[in-house]
């Protein structure tokens, strides 16, 4: 198959500071290795987990081009949340309860992500009227195929470590 009729539509989905320049340097790479950009999607009114701008890019690419792209975004310090379907096909959705404020849940969960090939997708916090009360906190993850067990590990090792309980995996019923 000839490297023009592999090429197809492909969704990087990003987190991007926000600071001027960011979305700029995002799609470098993405020209720089051949990638035609078809849209953005940038919600700068929103945030993630982390406190960073969700920002949806589609482009069109051989899948070579198309993993080229995604490891450049990568080695500039773009963090990449997905990369295609491929990338992260399955979902997990857990329950963290306990001090989830005064352990720093920024860091849990940044924690989660660098322990596992998952990446965090959604977080819902609830946060107890009194400091000695717990808090609770809903995680969706999104993984690698086949890698559901490995970022649940990864979970519960940052979560004893924390003294936090896990309660997993939630079923999509369950999460509403």
């Amino acid at each position: 198959m000839s490297e023009r009729t592999d090429v197809r539509a492909h969704t990087v989905r990003l987190e991007l500071n926000d600071e001027p320049g960011e979305l700029l340097n995002a799609l470098g790479p993405i020209a720089e290795h051949g990638g035609n950009l078809l849209s953005i999607f940038h919600e700068r009114g929103n945030r993630t987990p982390r406190g960073q701008i969700p920002v949806e890019v589609d482009v069109e690419a051989t899948p070579e081009r198309f993993d080229r792209i995604v490891d450049a975004l990568r080695e500039t310090g773009v963090n990449v949340v997905q990369a295609g379907a491929e990338r992260y096909s399955e979902e997990l959705t857990v329950l963290l309860i306990g001090h989830l404020v005064e352990t720093d849940l920024s860091d849990t969960l940044t924690r989660f992500e660098r322990c596992s090939s998952a990446s965090v997708a959604d977080v819902s916090l609830t946060v107890a009227d009194d400091a000695e009360d717990v808090s609770s906190a809903r995680v969706r993850l999104a993984a690698h195929a086949g890698e559901t067990d490995r970022a649940l590990a990864a979970i519960r090792e940052v979560a004893s470590e924390k003294d936090l309980t896990v309660i997993s995996p939630l079923t999509r019923g369950d999460s509403g």
